[in-house]
């Protein structure tokens, strides 16, 4: 597959010091000791001396960050040429990627826009993991990472929206693997995310272990307005409804927003499943209707385990 290809017109190209040590782990202390005795990276200088890096130097100390957590020595590396460390990190990341190690290719990815390593570096995993797996152990500690590096404004928009793309395929595809298979399954899911909530894998990612497990999905995706879900809501079939809320609703309008849910399924057999960290702010709340509220998919997914465990005893 061929490398997207992303004009980097309004792309971050200056970084502060402290976003290179957020983003490689690499502390800025060891940074500023390898420019001053290897002179690996050549950072520009404002006129109060403050350093400021080039998107190369980022992908550079990346690729560097990657051989020397491999057994690579930096006086070893500080003899190579540019070229070649973009090789051996490339190899590298081929060869290994499992967890950190993989973690650090999709950092590279990200910041180059380079589908074709993201793909390698998945492609390897698969190899080593089932995809579920690449999910839990991979894909997430690197979007808590990617929360992070938000938090810290290092990120833009357009690198979150390249590689959450590309993660987002992934789940799609595994699915409709799964979907290929039929299901006689009485239990129906409806996905779907509140309006103006645009942030999707987790539920994706929900969606394909409810698909794997034998049940009937009925995927809405992003920023669907609850009167929307009238045809459903209003329907004789039991049908359990599965939200994740990750920036809506905003916090002063969460609670309205549960108590609507509850006015409309109080006379329902229906179930309403709620995820994410805004739902502590109705923990406790005595519903009318069969509302579940979960912190995470993690905590959702034990749940999961417990209950098929149990039926199986």
């Amino acid at each position: 597959m061929a490398t997207n290809k992303i004009s980097l017109n309004n792309i971050k190209q200056d970084f502060t010091i402290r976003d290179l040590q957020n983003i490689s782990e690499i502390k800025a202390h060891t940074i500023r000791i390898w420019e001053k005795r290897y002179n690996l990276l050549q950072p520009k200088r404002t006129d109060t001396n403050i350093r400021s890096y080039s998107h190369q130097n980022l992908t550079k100390l990346l690729n560097i960050s990657l051989l020397n957590k491999n057994g690579f020595k930096i006086s070893k590396i500080a003899e190579m040429s540019e070229a070649e460390i973009i090789q051996n990190a490339r190899d590298l990341a081929f060869k290994i990627a499992i967890n950190d190690e993989a973690i650090n290719s999709l950092k590279l990815a990200m910041f180059q826009f380079d589908e074709t390593l993201f793909n390698e570096t998945y492609n390897k995993l698969l190899h080593k993991i089932t995809f579920r797996e690449v999910f839990k152990q991979v894909f997430i500690p690197f979007l808590e990472q990617i929360g992070l590096l938000w938090q810290t404004e290092t990120l833009l928009p357009a690198h979150e929206h390249f590689i959450s793309n590309l993660i987002a395929q992934k789940i799609q595809i595994n699915t409709e693997k799964l979907q290929a298979i039929s299901s006689n399954s009485k239990n129906t899911y409806v996905l779907f995310l509140p309006e103006n909530e645009i942030h999707e894998l987790g539920l994706l990612y929900l969606n394909y272990e409810l698909v794997l497990r034998g049940n009937h999905t009925i995927y809405l995706g992003q920023s669907l307005p609850l009167n929307n879900l009238s045809y459903f809501f209003n329907s004789d079939r039991k049908i359990t409804f599965v939200t994740s809320l990750t920036i809506q609703p905003y916090n002063d309008h969460i609670i309205s927003y549960f108590n609507e849910i509850d006015t409309i399924l109080k006379d329902c057999k229906h179930h309403f499943i709620a995820i994410g960290k805004k739902t502590n702010a109705v923990q406790g709340s005595e519903f009318k209707s069969k509302i579940l509220l979960y912190e995470s998919i993690k905590d959702l997914l034990k749940v999961w385990v417990i209950k098929m465990h149990t039926e199986i005893l």
